[in-house]
Order: structure tokens, then sequence, then C-alpha cells
């Protein structure tokens, strides 16, 4: 299950694993749950997108191992919105600043 605050998925598709636990395919989305949108702004019903609440979004990415096997694409403006990894305070930016100005 996803941890209070982290974005869940929402997919194109869905395929069944071994376990007969549904999970994503094609197109991934991250949305919170309570919403009806991705964090990117899609409508999920108007893009036909299908919410997976059990699906943790860091879990899309490829190198993950989890829930990716069938993922086509991970929406990039989610990507940004979301951020990638978990840091000690929430998510992260992706990026930081190493050498500010005065």
């Amino acid at each position: 299950m996803p941890v209070k605050g982290e974005p869940s998925v929402a997919a194109s598709g869905e395929w069944i694993d071994d376990d007969g636990v549904r999970m994503p395919a094609g197109e991934v989305h991250a949305w919170r749950r309570g919403t009806n949108q991705t964090l990117c702004g899609l409508a999920l019903s108007r893009s036909h997108l299908r919410r997976f609440h059990h699906v943790p979004w860091t879990d899309t990415f490829p190198e993950s191992g989890g829930a990716a096997d069938e993922v086509r694409r991970v929406c990039p403006r989610c990507q940004a919105a979301a951020g990638r990894g978990r840091s000690g305070r929430g998510w992260s930016k992706g990026w930081t600043r190493i050498s500010p100005r005065p």
C-alpha cells in the first residue's frame, strides 16, 4: 500500500499477475486518492484511466521491478510533479542546488 501522501497510479490499461492482482499497463500517471484528476491535470473519467490505489507511484518505474512489467510509458509531467523518489521529508524535486549565488 502507498504511504500517506505518496501518489498512487492511474493507467490506460491493466493486466492480472500470477496472484490474481490487477496491475497497471500502458501509459501510467500519478494521482492522489480523493481527487478525480492526475497530477498532470488529466481527468480520470474523460481520459478513461483506471485507478490502482494499491500500487505506489514508485513501483511503476522499470528499475523498481515492482508493477512495471507491462508499463509502456510513464507520464513525464506526472513524474516531474510527484518527484521520482522519496527523500527524508516527502517527495524530492529531483534536483538540488549545489552552489547557490550569494
